[in-house]
Parts: C-alpha cells; structure tokens; sequence
C-alpha cells in the first residue's frame, strides 16, 4: 500500500525553516532526482497543504511517498517563479509533473540591414545579429516557403557572403528569376535597398500597399519607354496576385496572435499551436505533452503556456480553448518578460471561435493518429514477443549497428524505438576508442555494448535506462559476441535477437538467430517490415555518424599539428601553396615569403616537414 506519511514528515521538519516568500520547490527521491517542481506565492502556505491535506488524488499520495528530501529557491515575486518552475520542469523532467516534450527552437526568417546587399535566409537560435527577424514559424518548410515567395517576387540574394563575393556571374537563380543579380552588379545598390524595404513590408502584412507601388513603378517604366523594367514590374505584380489568391485567408484577421487549442482523449493529450503574424498564417504544430492519464486539460493547457513562452517570444494575443487558472499571473509574467501587454482569451464566438475549432480540429485529428501508430507498435512489440518466445513485455526496443570503410573512421551508433515511434534523444553515437577493434566488427560491437551498458550498472552520467530487448545487424558470431558482453555485466534478462540479410544480401530473406535458434519470415510479414525498418534507421544512423566523422577528419590538414598556426595562417599558406603537401615540399626562404608569416613560425613549420 502507498504512503505518503515519509514524505509529509519531511516537509513538517523543513516546514519551520521555509520563509513566507514566493518561490520554487522541489521533491526529491533517495537517489536525489527530482521528482516534482512546484511554485508558490507563499512557500509556506502551499507546502503546508501537503501536510494537512488528508485525501490527496494518488498521483500527489505516490509523489509523497517517494520524497526524502526537500529543496526550495526564494524569488522576488511569483513572476519570477513561475518562469524558474517552466525552466527547472523543461530542465530535469520531473516524473510527476506535466512536461512538454519541446527541444526546438522555430525558425525565423532573418533580412540583414547592415550589408550592402541585404542577404534574407532562415534563422534559429539568438538574435543576435543586426537586421529585421520575422517570425515564428510553425516548421523549416513552412519558413523556407516564405523565402521562395520573397525570391519570386522581390528577387533578394540567398547566399553567403563568401559565394556572394567571389562570383564573377550570376547562378542559376539570376536565370530563373529568383534574384536580381546584385553579385555582378546587374541591379544598383538603391534599386536593391528598395526591394529590401519592399519585402519587408511584404513580410509585415502590408502587400496591397507593395500592389500600389510596384503598379506605379511599371507606368512610370512605360511612359519612359524603359520595357524591359515594365515586364520585370510586371512579372512581380503577377507573382504577387498569385500568392495572394492561393494563401489561406485569416477570417479572424489575427495580425499578431498565437492560437492554442488542447484536446485529451483515452489518458493522452495533443496541444496544436497556430502561429498568426502579420494577417497570415504561418503554420501549426502538434505537441503532446507527458502527463499523468487523470490530468484535467484545463491543468494541462495551464503548465504548457507557461512552459512554452518560457524561452520563446510571446505574440500580443494568445487564443485558447479552456478557461486556465493562472490566466492573470501568466498574462503579468509574459507581459513583464516582453515588455509589452499580453492578453489571453478563451474564444466564445465569432470568427475568433472559428479559427480555435479549426484548432481543435487540428488536435483531434493529430491524436487520433497518435493513439493509432501507439496501438499499432503495442501490436507490433507483441507479435516480436510471440515470434521468439519471449519472456519480457516489450516497450522499449535499442538496435545496434557498426559503421567503418576498412577500419577507418570506426562508428558504433544505438537508436531506440518506443511504443510512441523512435525516441531521437535516446540517439547516441560512439566513437571507437580500442585500436585492434577498429578493423573487428566483433570487437566493436563489444566496445559498444560494454561502454553503453557499463554506465547504466553503475549509474554514471547521464545513463539510459534499460531496454526490453536489444537488436543488433549481424548473424551467429554478432549474436553471441553480444550475448556474453552483457551476460559479463550481469544482465542475462535482456533479450537479444540478431538480424542477418540473406545469401545475396538482398532484403525480405532476412535470417534471425536468438537463444541458439533460428528464424524466418514469410515476405510479407508486417513483423518482419517492422523489424526491418529498425536495422535500417540504425543503418542509417550510423552512415551518416560516419560520414560526418570522415569529413570532419579530412577537413584535417597537417598544417593543424603544427604549434603557432591558427586558421589565419593556415589559409594564407593554403592560398599562397595550394595544398599542405606543396607546404611540405616548399623551402624557407619561399615559407617566409608568405603574408603573415614570421620568421620564427616559417621555422617551424619547415623543421615540421624536415626534422
């Protein structure tokens, strides 16, 4: 039987020394992780609720039971609290709170001010730079289709500015009438600052007004019998009444709006944000927040708002679909947080309505799915279970691959996959540490099953907790190779099943060897395709972990191992020789002819090659 009698005595010991100030708690379990992270207005008050409460909902009475410790952090005001509680939550994802599964940041659409010849590209992360930032938008493609809009209409330059220097003709884009050439000089500097404040205002909603102008610039164009600027004007306003005609009208003409609508079905919940900027919409995205199956929705649209604008930049309205408690204080911390008034409303009518159904919709919609690729693996972990006669419950399932060219660049790679689909950040890659192993496919996959598994016996940094079964792309001598790696570390429970490609490697006549035994598919075994589809997205994985560690190691030169030349020297060697080998065979009289070349470093660098 639960009880939460150990963990309210440890709060009515603390209880004395907790101050009557807003803040943070959190409880902590024997392991010290932190099991819950709560704010208050009054710490005091609140925590004396866990204490005095007698009939807590059981998810409260397990937390309780669980806690052995008891941290607080003070903070000036609630705000503040509130903002440390989204921080602390998205930082150590308590078991016991609400979490939003958010490790992205949405993209922007950047148009630098500071160039001569303003570059508009896609942006995440800080924005730091100088320039005009526009955004969020819902997803890379949704962003990167706004950009195509811009380079159709207005033409402005999309690469860098080490390509934009170094061109001596247009690309292809100049060819096809997605930019005006600034590169060659095929458009002037004014010409091109215009069209920046042209898209600009384009991206800030005021299109018809971009109509007028464009309009007036191609009759000015015609009466000066300048023709050939009248069509490019008069391609432009095409353009433009084509985009126009084919985005999605905002009936609730939202110009700076966020729009959150929940929806919980079967003990699982899907949030779809809408993103409206600029009288447009700028794409959605379905979250699905961890929570116990009793949350309510109303509690759970609550803690995801304020996680969600924790470390994003809030729109002057925000539209839900469930009245929340802590609408006030969310509205007064963003409010503080963005230096301008924000204001949350619950949509009851009209076209606000129109657009939080079409929301919900969304949502719906987005959780059907999920629920069904959830049961879908459940009866795809269990098929597994029945086909090699398992003794465990499947829900977590590590596949293993090894990844080489003739022992070099050596790459062991572990993806995951869960009852919700593959879990991304349960991805590791390990780079093969024991030499003799790099050439020995066994080798390797010992290193890496030892090294992954070592750290979760012992319980060291960071580990993964363990799989229900493990599969590894080998035959007979990968399988039992993997079997006695893990037996060493004492772990004779976790299955493993080794999968091998058929005769003439071709796919569908996979061979699977577990517990001394063999196993066959028929062709058209949906198990089979599924078994398949993990060792590929291993494969892949793991190819691709590989091929960045290859490039990385080309992009090597000799030059970096030597003691006193940076990455300005380095080029400037490069550029002066054309290759480290031309370095190598270079005299010192010719090593201290290049610019910014000392003749204590040219030294060097000779005595490097011919020592």
């Amino acid at each position: 039987m639960i009880s939460s009698d150990i963990g309210k005595e440890i709060i009515k010991k603390e209880l004395p020394l907790i101050p009557k100030l807003p803040g943070v708690y959190r409880m902590l379990n024997s392991k010290n992780e932190i099991l819950y992270v709560g704010k208050a207005k009054n710490l005091t008050n609140r925590l004396k609720n866990y204490v005095s409460e007698k009939n807590h909902i059981i998810r409260t009475e397990r937390m309780l039971s669980q806690t052995k410790k008891l941290e607080i952090t003070t903070t000036s005001n609630e705000s503040e609290a509130l903002l440390l509680e989204a921080n602390l939550i998205k930082k150590y994802k308590p078991k016991y709170n609400i979490l939003l599964r958010d490790d992205k940041s949405f993209p922007f659409i950047f148009i630098g001010n500071k160039d001569k010849w303003p570059q508009i590209k896609r942006h995440r992360g800080k924005k730091n730079k100088e320039g005009f930032f526009f955004g969020p938008f819902a997803s890379a493609g949704s962003a990167n289709g706004t950009i195509k809009m811009i380079q159709k209409i207005f033409q402005l330059r999309v690469c860098d500015d080490t390509v934009f220097k170094n061109r001596k003709r247009p690309c292809l884009l100049y060819q096809i009438k997605r930019c005006s050439g600034p590169c060659v000089n095929y458009i002037t500097e004014k010409e091109y600052g215009q069209t920046v404040k042209d898209a600009i205002e384009f991206v800030s909603g005021k299109s018809r007004k971009i109509q007028k102008n464009l309009s007036k610039q191609m009759e000015i164009a015609s009466e000066e019998l300048n023709f050939e600027k009248a069509v490019i004007l008069r391609d432009k306003i095409k353009s433009l009444n084509i985009i126009q005609s084919s985005q999605r009208i905002n009936e609730a003409n939202l110009v700076e709006a966020d729009v959150v609508a929940g929806y919980k079905e079967s003990g699982k919940t899907c949030i779809q944000v809408f993103f409206y900027r600029s009288k447009q919409n700028w794409g959605n995205q379905a979250f699905f927040p961890k929570h116990d199956p009793d949350e309510n929705l109303k509690e759970i649209l609550n803690s995801f708002i304020s996680q969600f604008y924790e470390n994003k930049s809030a729109p002057k309205s925000i539209i839900i679909n469930e009245e929340i408690k802590e609408k006030s204080l969310i509205e007064k911390t963003l409010s503080k947080k963005e230096n301008k008034e924000i204001n949350i409303s619950i949509a009851k009518k009209g076209s606000k309505l129109k657009v939080i159904n079409q929301a919900i919709k969304n949502a719906k919609d987005s959780l059907k799915r999920k629920l069904y690729e959830s049961q879908n693996n459940k009866d795809l972990f269990d098929k597994v279970t029945k086909k090699f006669n398992l003794e465990t419950i499947i829900s977590l399932i590590e596949v293993y691959d090894n990844s080489h060219i003739q022992g070099t660049d050596s790459v062991g790679a572990l993806i995951a996959f869960g009852e919700e689909g593959f879990i991304k950040k349960r991805y590791r890659k390990f780079n093969i540490k024991i030499e003799q192993n790099e050439q020995d496919d066994y080798g390797m996959m010992r290193e890496v099953l030892n090294r992954r598994f070592k750290k979760a016996v012992q319980e060291k940094d960071n580990y993964l907790t363990f799989p229900d079964l493990v599969l590894i792309d080998g035959g007979k001598g990968q399988y039992s190779s993997a079997r006695e790696t893990i037996n060493e570390l004492g772990l004779h429970d976790i299955p493993i099943i080794a999968i091998t490609k058929g005769k003439f490697r071709n796919s569908g006549n996979e061979t699977f060897f577990h517990n001394g035994k063999k196993f066959k598919f028929l062709k058209n075994d949906p198990t089979l395709f599924f078994l398949q589809r993990l060792r590929d997205e291993a494969h892949r994985f793991a190819i691709s972990a590989h091929r960045a560690k290859r490039k990385k190691n080309i992009s090597r030169s000799l030059l970096d191992q030597i003691q006193g030349v940076g990455s300005g020297r380095k080029r400037a060697l490069l550029n002066h020789f054309g290759s480290a080998r031309a370095v190598e065979s270079a005299s010192l009289d010719e090593i201290k002819s290049v610019e910014g070349v000392e003749e204590k470093v040219a030294k060097k660098i000779y005595n490097f090659f011919h020592e």
